[in-house]
């Protein structure tokens, strides 16, 4: 890890530890200090991804406040032919699985459909649960503890229109073997386990204890 990513997985511990004193504290003197910590945390991702504290402010209640790591899905959606369909996000230009942050309220794979239709207006159903990971040992980009849920999915006929095409630039379908070179971080380990269950192995991916102790 890099000391950027460093300090950025230590000031989400320091999210973590605050959003969930807050939660649970009802003394004045903890709840004050659990919000220096969430100041501290906020000051320390600024650090760590060059942001001013102008600009994570507004994550304050939404990210900064939520004990837990935070989770997200992915949906591999793959035709008979064997295509996967990727966008291109429009905030690096890079390709990726259709996904994002599940809300409250639905099953992961309700979440990861709905995404995969925002995004790219694509209908599709989720088949099998392709795995569970980490975003710190994935090589996911994000400077805040992730679970993504990624999905096996069929595509279904229909489409609509995106509600969501500013997220992205592009959108295709790729073969395997002829995968854009710029694929986002996190995404390459996920669409090699996405084509393994699609051949027939049912086994869900799920990280190691001993590679999840080596990046504490």
């Amino acid at each position: 890890m890099t000391i950027a990513a460093k300090i950025a997985f230590l000031a989400d511990r320091l999210r973590d530890i605050s959003a969930m004193g807050l939660l649970f504290s009802e003394n004045i003197y903890d709840r004050t200090h659990y919000r220096d910590i969430q100041d501290i945390a906020m000051q320390m991702s600024a650090m760590a991804t060059g942001q001013s504290m102008e600009q994570l402010e507004p994550l304050r209640a939404g990210v900064f406040s939520r004990p837990t790591p935070l989770a997200v899905g992915d949906g591999a959606v793959i035709d008979p032919a064997g295509r996967i369909l990727l966008i291109q996000r429009a905030d690096d230009q890079k390709w990726a699985m259709p996904g994002g942050a599940l809300e409250v309220g639905e099953t992961p794979a309700a979440g990861v459909a709905r995404e995969v239709l925002e995004e790219t207006g694509v209908v599709c159903e989720t088949t099998e649960l392709v795995g569970v990971f980490d975003s710190r040992i994935c090589g996911s980009a994000s400077g805040h503890h992730l679970y993504a849920f990624t999905f096996l999915c069929r595509p279904l006929e229909g489409r609509v229109k995106p509600s969501h095409c500013n997220e992205t630039v592009g959108m295709g379908w790729f073969t395997q073997d002829a995968l854009p070179e710029a694929i986002h971080p996190g995404h390459a380990i996920r669409i090699r386990e996405a084509y393994r269950v699609w051949r027939g192995d049912y086994h869900p991916y799920f990280d190691p204890l001993s590679q999840a102790k080596e990046n504490l």
